[in-house]
């Protein structure tokens, strides 16, 4: 299983999962997108292998492109592991304060994005596609990390993984308006006369937005790769029938 190593401190690690050809379905990790679910209950076994966990730690919820986040507590482990009917329901963020338990998200051109804060013990993992920028999810989440579970700002960490890249990412003038409604995404965004199409960079607003909730500029880093030009990355945009990638994060004490 090839995969990127994103974070790694004494106790937090994170990444994401790459294609890989000799795999099944090139390593595909979503069941609600594949041909065979024992293939990818058996890539999901090799990943929980090199993280020396179990399937049984993961937590999977099934994504719909909202602004909706979740506290995962012990109970909640296991749940969309095996199968897409136990996922965490209508949900696009995870967050918890349990070590051991793997908060997992799917991608294949949506923003990834992993949260920490060493001093509380606080993961987090978020899939942002533009739907979820536009209604503001990790804004969102980040703003109750503060205000509700008081967590202080300089110390969550946020990296942003590898996604659609704004040449890539072109669009319609309805999204485009989508963006501009937001106030602050305007400088990620440019229009290309010849195509007559908007081009946004996702990433980038993603990142505004967490800064706006408050984390400081130095504690956020990105992976600018983009995922329908790379060879090791699934895209959506590239084609309809893609697999995902799995983002993982994990606190081990």
């Amino acid at each position: 299983m090839q995969r990127k190593q994103y974070i790694q401190t004494a106790t937090i690690e994170a990444g994401i999962t790459l294609k890989t050809e000799d795999l099944p379905e090139k390593a595909n990790m979503a069941l609600h997108v594949c041909q065979n679910e024992q293939a990818i209950i058996h890539n999901r076994q090799q990943l929980a292998a090199q993280l020396n966990t179990r399937l049984t730690q993961f937590v999977c919820a099934h994504q719909t492109h909202s602004a909706n986040f979740l506290r995962v507590e012990q109970a909640h482990r296991g749940a969309g592991s095996t199968t897409q009917l136990s996922a965490i329901d209508n949900t696009d963020g995870l967050y918890t304060f349990e070590k051991d338990t793997v908060l997992c998200s799917f991608s294949a051109d949506c923003v990834p994005v992993f949260l920490y804060d060493e001093t509380t013990g606080m993961i987090g993992a978020i899939h942002s596609g533009w739907q979820g920028t536009v209604k503001e999810i990790t804004k969102k989440m980040v703003d109750h990390l503060i205000h509700v579970e008081k967590l202080a700002p300089e110390n969550i960490h946020i990296h942003i993984g590898m996604a659609l890249s704004q040449k890539r990412f072109e669009v319609d003038r309805d999204v485009y308006e989508k963006f501009t409604a937001l106030g602050y995404a305007d400088d990620f965004i440019y229009y290309n006369d010849d195509t007559q199409k908007y081009h946004i960079d996702n990433q980038l607003t993603v990142k505004q937005q967490c800064m706006l909730a408050g984390i400081p500029e130095a504690n956020i880093t990105l992976d600018r790769t983009c995922t329908f030009d790379s060879h090791d990355a699934f895209s959506y945009r590239e084609d309809r029938q893609a697999g995902r990638h799995l983002s993982y994060i994990i606190r081990r004490a």
